[in-house]
């Protein structure tokens, strides 16, 4: 049989090859070239002290250390304590608010192990070191610079109030920096701290 005129076209063209993925090496790091300072030229000095830098950790004595530490390693074990009914009830699965079951008939009040653990005192922190933040600091809300000069930098941190705005923020901020105060919520990163 020969080929129909009609349905017969030009001889088949193969296919366009893929384009195939290239792996491109990314370029060595350029090595910073040094400016060269020439052998007579001097230090610039500022007659202003450098501000002391807030500590990243609070100074505790060895017992609160200890007490941090066992703090941190029980919180690692801590179960999450979900009420009941919160797989049935959004508005009582998403809050973190905790209520005692009170059902006559309820299982997790009775204690039954295939239902939540129910909040007791046993899983509490050690009491002095409860009211810490991880770093060892106590936090205290600060809303003027009274309050901020007060603190002492080697065991309190600042949190700036959340009613306070933005520019009297950035003066608190600038005033803890002088003061060598840690700020637990800051706004304002400084120069050479990420």
């Amino acid at each position: 049989m020969s080929p129909d005129p009609v349905t017969a076209s030009e001889p088949e063209e193969s296919p366009a090859p893929k384009p195939t993925r290239r792996r491109v090496r990314a370029a060595p790091p350029a090595e910073e070239k040094k400016a060269i300072v020439p052998a007579d030229a001097t230090a610039v000095t500022t007659d202003e002290p450098a501000a002391p830098r807030a500590p990243k950790r609070a100074a505790l004595d060895p017992e609160s250390a200890k007490l941090l530490r066992l703090r941190r390693e029980l919180d690692r074990h801590r179960p999450l304590f979900v009420r009941q009914a919160a797989h049935r009830y959004y508005r009582i699965g998403r809050d973190e608010s905790w209520r005692r079951p009170r059902g006559l008939q309820s299982k997790q009040r009775r204690h039954y192990g295939y239902r939540s653990v129910i909040v007791r005192v046993g899983y509490r922190s050690p009491s002095k070191v409860r009211d810490l933040v991880p770093s060892g600091f106590r936090p205290i809300i600060i809303r003027t610079t009274g309050e901020l000069e007060k603190l002492d930098a080697t065991k309190e941190a600042a949190i700036i109030a959340r009613t306070v705005g933005t520019r009297r923020r950035l003066a608190l901020e600038e005033t803890a920096r002088r003061l060598g105060i840690h700020v637990l919520n800051p706004i304002a990163t400084p120069e050479g701290e990420e």
